[in-house]
């Protein structure tokens, strides 16, 4: 019976993935250019998109790299703050699915990971401060419309 040696085991062997891990969001605000963005994503991109939405009948099928992961969040069927009672406010799911996914899939740091954010500015300004503030990723990996003024150097004091 073959045994392998523990050296083919180690990181100096395993096939090491290059690619840039890709984070997309959006709501129902900005459904048409999140599907502009994905289609500028190279074919084999990987990474998760979030969607916010308002119903369960707001979902749709979206055409993502083969290697991505669409996750619909409908603001319907998800609590405001716990142990409140409250519906949940815009945003609120896309910072939380963010956050969480941040705490599993870049517990190493953000790396080369990328970000694209669109929506409503309650979402994208939530989600900007979990990727900057939080994660500490680099602004220059996360791209948010400049509309609304979020780079910390940029900001008016």
């Amino acid at each position: 019976m073959y045994q392998p040696e523990h050296s083919a085991h180690t990181g100096a062997t395993a096939h090491r993935d290059d690619r840039v891990q890709f984070l997309v969001t959006a709501d129902e605000t900005s459904l048409a250019e999140l599907q502009i963005q994905l289609a500028l994503l190279p074919l084999c991109a990987t990474g998760r998109v979030f969607v916010e939405v308002a119903e369960p009948k707001d979902v749709f099928p979206l055409q993502v790299p083969m290697r991505m992961t669409v996750t619909w969040l409908p603001r319907s069927v998800r609590g405001g703050r716990p142990g409140t009672g409250e519906r949940c406010a815009p945003g609120q799911a896309l910072r939380r699915a963010v956050r969480a996914w941040t705490a599993e899939m870049l517990c190493d740091g953000p790396g080369d990971t990328q970000a694209i954010l669109t929506g409503d500015f309650r979402g994208v300004s939530q989600v900007y401060e979990v990727l900057a503030g939080g994660v500490g990723m680099p602004e220059a990996h996360i791209a948010a419309p400049g509309r609304y003024g979020l780079r910390r150097g940029s900001r008016a004091n």
